[in-house]
């Protein structure tokens, strides 16, 4: 019997982690907006959190976020081998794999992402910041980036789609 695997229990499971690691929607849409804010005067919340939804409804986003917040228990559990455990325990700064992971978020929507997300990975305003802190009982070694990766994925979409719009415009002149 071939494995069949219901998209919608995998899309509501990685919302469901989402929220459970204190990382809402509208966060993630403070953060697009922040990224596309200077470049469209009429950029909206409300378009960021459509943008957002867009690229958390993508299966291959859903993979990354179960695979690197499942790890992220895991390291405060205590529960992978040495060394890995402590690699990602400590958030290990040559330990790259969180941001490969990441990575495949943005790659879904070209390189304006890569370039917004190595952009506020190094900033980490609003949630990142609070995500990076190393001093709670949390470990976000992996959830930093993933969230900064959906942040930066959504603001490509939305610079894709204002570019479209744009052309369509001139055109219609």
């Amino acid at each position: 019997m071939p494995y069949n695997l219901d998209s919608k229990k995998v899309a509501s499971a990685a919302r469901d982690w989402l929220s459970q690691r204190g990382v809402k929607l509208e966060d993630i849409a403070e953060l697009t907006y922040f990224l596309q804010k200077d470049y469209f005067s009429c950029l909206t919340m409300e378009q960021c959190i459509e943008s957002v939804e867009s690229v958390i409804a993508k299966r291959e986003v859903q993979n990354a976020m179960l695979t690197g917040i499942q790890l992220d228990i895991l390291a405060e559990q205590g529960k992978l081998l040495p060394p890995l455990q402590e690699m990602i325990e400590n958030d290990e700064g040559l330990y790259g794999c969180d941001e490969v992971l990441a990575l495949s978020i943005v790659n879904v929507y070209g390189s304006i992402g890569f370039t917004n997300f190595g952009y506020i990975d190094k900033l980490k305003p609003g949630i990142l910041k609070m995500l990076n802190d190393k001093n709670g009982e949390r470990k976000h070694t992996f959830l930093d980036d993933i969230v900064g990766a959906i942040a930066a994925a959504a603001s490509s979409r939305i610079a894709h789609r204002k570019q479209a719009e744009k052309e369509a415009n001139l055109q219609a002149e």
